[in-house]
């Protein structure tokens, strides 16, 4: 077993605080992976806090996971000592359901093992990457491309594949008109994705102060939601709307700016139910859809696309005591895109 120190929550809503434990030895197909930089996903605080039930305590979050292979199993043939690797959402999976023959291994019908807040195949709860090491089985690490800096790299594991999936999935590209709902760590890789997919990019965001972001990251348009009538103004303009955002709120007025067969994409999650008015969708046959990161084939394709495009998340590095005001600040808002943790600072 290996000694590891990290940040955990003890229990529901407690501050995280530093936390030793152990990970399991190297076999001969893992991977042990020496943690750089793991990046703060709004889903780690809704889990940190049981905001979603089922939580385990204690509780070491963290799946946006980069770093660099330290030692590598015997029979290890994907990865050698010192590549530039990383770690999503997902640690394993049954491997034998047509969704992980599909290589749609997160809708795996068994389940899958979640980099934290979950059980292995043995029962014992998994820790996340706010912490200084992890040992993974070679089949879950992803390759990270070299031109892409780490720190910037760690919240596609999440954020951009959260956005990338659905974008790949329901064939958003060019010549189509996209707005995105919420200009956060979600929102804000929608602008960037999206743009290098050749869409046309409208920002829908109730701060105003965002707007230089918005044209800064690629948006062509932006517009205020908080405007009255606006809406009304923005009826039938688009063929594909990201609702990115963590707050309760209706999708009526969202389904209302799409085109006939216009389809509104969820990938934000609000701790309690969305609400929709069947009339939403019935007049204009829209769609009303949700996706859940992606596979490791398409994790993997979404960091070459990244690589291809120069396209990283916007981060604010801190380090890990700083991690309980850097949730208040995500709650609030207050961050310019994601932070990112840099797990040097543990030692």
């Amino acid at each position: 077993m290996l000694p590891t120190k990290g940040y955990a929550a003890m229990d529901a809503g407690a501050k995280l605080q530093p936390f030793s434990f152990e990970r399991r030895s190297v076999g001969p197909k893992d991977v042990l992976l020496q943690i750089q930089y793991c990046g703060i996903c709004h889903s780690d605080i809704h889990q940190a806090r049981d905001e979603w039930g089922g939580a385990i305590f204690p509780m070491v979050p963290g799946h946006e996971i980069v770093g660099t292979a330290l030692q590598v199993g015997s029979d290890v043939t994907s990865v050698r000592e010192g590549d530039p690797v990383g770690v999503g959402c997902f640690v394993d999976s049954c491997r034998t359901c047509d969704a992980c023959k599909q290589d749609l291994e997160q809708y795996c019908e068994e389940g899958m093992i979640l980099s934290y807040n979950g059980r292995d195949k043995n029962g014992e709860p998994t820790y996340g990457g706010y912490s200084q090491q992890m040992v993974v089985d070679e089949r879950y690490l992803l390759r990270i491309p070299k031109n892409l800096p780490p720190e910037g790299a760690a919240p596609l594991l999440c954020a951009g594949i959260t956005v990338y999936s659905p974008f790949r999935h329901w064939k958003v590209g060019k010549g189509h008109k996209l707005a995105v709902v919420g200009l956060g760590g979600l929102g804000h890789m929608g602008v960037k994705i999206g743009r290098a997919l050749g869409t046309d990019v409208t920002v829908l965001s109730h701060s105003e102060h965002k707007k230089s972001d918005a044209q800064r990251l690629g948006a062509s348009d932006f517009v205020l939601s908080t405007e009255e009538g606006i809406f009304s103004k923005l009826a039938n303009r688009f063929d594909f709307i990201l609702d990115t955002v963590s707050a309760p709120h209706t999708a009526d007025d969202h389904l209302g700016m799409l085109k006939t067969d216009g389809t509104l994409i969820l990938v934000g999650a609000p701790n309690v139910p969305t609400t929709v008015g069947a009339f939403s969708l019935i007049a204009k046959r829209r769609r009303m859809v949700g996706s859940l990161i992606g596979g490791l084939k398409e994790t993997q394709e979404m960091l070459d696309f990244c690589s291809k495009h120069g396209i990283t998340s916007d981060v604010e590095v801190i380090p890990i005591h700083q991690v309980n005001e850097a949730y208040e600040r995500v709650i609030n808002g207050d961050v310019r895109f994601r932070f990112v943790i840099d797990l040097e600072s543990l030692s």
